[in-house]
């Protein structure tokens, strides 16, 4: 029988109850690549434990968590709820923050050295460089790369290193069957300026994240023109998915451009006259993006938090109570089957915190126009 020994080795240590920097050294010096990658971390100023055992023997010494997440509360009690299962010794806690006023009310506490109350917290995308610097500055790349901790790479911020992102939007296009067949929706984008679609033939929001969505493939030139040539179809402007798809089960409109995949689908779960097509490229979106806290009380909890709800676990419980918003970049999950095998435009790390100044770009070429009432 094989016996891994140095597993079996550190194991000990913690059971012995010797102090974790001794275990951290003996796992880094039995490791060489891991040694190194630690040490090259420690000099630009980062924190990288050695082990899985380290990081966990620091948590049972906290034994607490709170963390501030933007999912849903319920998907937040669920995860939470699993992860008191699997880490039972420590006392978690995850609330529902949501709204830039408390994003903006976050941010003051942080620069004010006033942030105590919380471990974990979200990181939103368009005030992302306000929060990095007050995040703990876990190498958490490094550590996924050493196998210390089992986060896909592609989930980590490549730059900053100690930010991950949970889950991920799809864009996608909403109808009514009964109105406009299947076989009626374009199979491109473009499609959508054929003159059969003019005259408020469909809706589009004002709020142009799915057609920005689409610079990461198309490039600015083309995408901007495109949104021009959109907005001369006198599309129908409204502004929110779920109003908009309240609108098509009315039979008010027939079509609308770029809402959530996620949204359209349970719309169609629950209506069966509405239908979704995906066309490429998929507009895929980073979304739910979390941290460590640079103050926190409990860092190495709120590390094994990050490390759970990027976990096959964790996605799952996402999956099925956003739902079906888990990350694309996760096997087996609701995305990551629907556009397996096909193009898509990712507003990926390199350009999640562009998106809003890609979107200034394409609301300007449409014209700044006003959500219809009705």
């Amino acid at each position: 029988m094989k016996i891994n020994f140095i597993k079996l080795w550190v194991t000990s240590i913690v059971m012995l109850g010797l102090p974790i920097a001794v275990l951290s050294a003996y796992a880094a010096s039995a490791n060489p690549t891991l040694a190194k990658a630690k040490q090259e971390a420690e000099a630009k100023g980062f924190i990288f434990a050695a082990s899985q055992e380290e990081i966990i023997a620091n948590a049972k010494k906290e034994g607490k968590l709170r963390v501030m997440g933007s999912l849903d509360a319920r998907t937040l009690k669920a995860l939470n709820e699993a992860f008191r299962k699997k880490y039972p010794f420590i006392d978690s806690n995850a609330q529902e923050i949501a709204g830039t006023d408390n994003y903006i009310r976050m941010i003051q506490e942080m620069k004010a050295g006033m942030a105590k109350s919380w471990d974990v917290n979200y990181v939103a995308f368009d005030m992302y460089p306000e929060y990095v610097p007050f995040q703990k500055k876990f190498d958490i790349l490094g550590m996924a790369q050493q196998g210390v901790v089992r986060i896909p790479q592609k989930m980590i911020d490549p730059v900053n290193r100690h930010v991950v992102v949970v889950a991920s939007d799809l864009q996608a296009v909403a109808f009514n069957k009964k109105l406009l067949p299947a076989e009626k929706i374009p199979n491109t984008w473009e499609g959508f300026l054929r003159e059969e679609f003019s005259g408020r033939k469909f809706m589009l929001d004002i709020r142009p994240k799915d057609v920005a969505s689409l610079i990461p493939v198309w490039g600015m030139e083309k995408t901007v023109d495109f949104a021009r040539k959109l907005a001369a179809q006198k599309p129908v402007w409204i502004r929110g998915n779920s109003r908009a798809l309240t609108m098509i089960q009315a039979g008010e409109y027939s079509t609308l451009v770029g809402p959530n995949l996620a949204t359209a689908m349970e719309v169609e779960k629950k209506d069966p006259n509405i239908g979704y097509k995906i066309i490429e490229p998929v507009p895929t979106r980073l979304n739910e993006a979390q941290s460590v806290l640079g103050a926190a009380s409990n860092p190495y909890s709120g590390l094994l938090w990050l490390e759970f709800i990027c976990s096959p676990a964790g996605q799952a419980i996402i999956d099925q109570y956003e739902p079906y918003g888990a990350s694309y970049l996760t096997a087996g999950s609701v995305q990551e089957k629907i556009v397996r095998g096909l193009k898509l435009s990712v507003v990926d790390w390199e350009h999640i915190t562009k998106l809003e100044d890609y979107q200034k770009k394409i609301t300007e070429a449409y014209g700044f126009p006003r959500a219809d009432s009705k």
